[in-house]
């Protein structure tokens, strides 16, 4: 199997990081892997958002707690948002796992491939850090919530434009706790016509 396929294979969402940052070399190589995604009429429009400072880590994810603690569920309510909302009960709550690094990817509100863009640009990221040995893990917490005030406030302080919305995010660093176990797999519905 080729090398690139092994690559997509083996990467896997990883939900504890070390301390350590990311080194500036490879954060680099994984946002020039993120730019050289496919955009829609090769817009590029995408806007990527480093965050590896610890306080403005801890003002957003602070922001995202609230967010979920006033939330209302009821059984129509996602079950990854109730799951959230539960999981920011506890105090050493963190939306992006405690990575060091936090890239949000955003685009422009009225885009119409703004999403299909910044999800392959994201991917990008994730296989060119599951590469360089780095582990990451896709976050939405951001896009769900982008628009309540406190987190649009933050975000704009960011400099995420006010007609952007951010459409994704990766948690990025090493991992604390590698089980080395792959989720398995479903089994495919294709259809083939020939």
């Amino acid at each position: 199997m080729n090398e690139v396929i092994q690559n997509m294979l083996t990467r896997k969402s990883i939900r504890t990081y070390k301390k350590d940052q990311v080194k500036d070399e490879d954060l680099k190589d994984i946002i020039q892997a993120a730019i050289h995604a496919p955009s829609g009429g090769n817009s590029q429009s995408w806007i990527f958002t480093v965050l590896q400072n610890n306080d403005k880590l801890a003002e957003l994810n602070d922001q995202v707690k609230e967010v979920y603690k006033n939330i209302e569920v009821n059984e129509k309510t996602y079950r990854s948002i109730v799951a959230g909302k539960n999981a920011a009960k506890n105090a050493g709550y963190s939306f992006y796992y405690h990575a060091p690094t936090l890239i949000l990817v955003s685009n422009a509100r009225e885009y119409p491939n703004a999403m299909a863009d910044c999800s392959v640009a994201i991917e990008n990221m994730m296989l060119a850090a599951h590469s360089l040995g780095l582990s990451s893990c896709w976050i939405n917490q951001l896009t769900w919530f982008g628009d309540i005030p406190d987190i649009r406030k933050l975000l704009s302080g960011y400099g995420v434009p006010d007609d952007y919305m951010v459409c994704g995010s990766v948690a990025l660093g090493y991992s604390e706790n590698d089980s080395g176990k792959l989720v398995p797999r479903k089994e495919p519905n294709v259809t083939i016509i020939k």
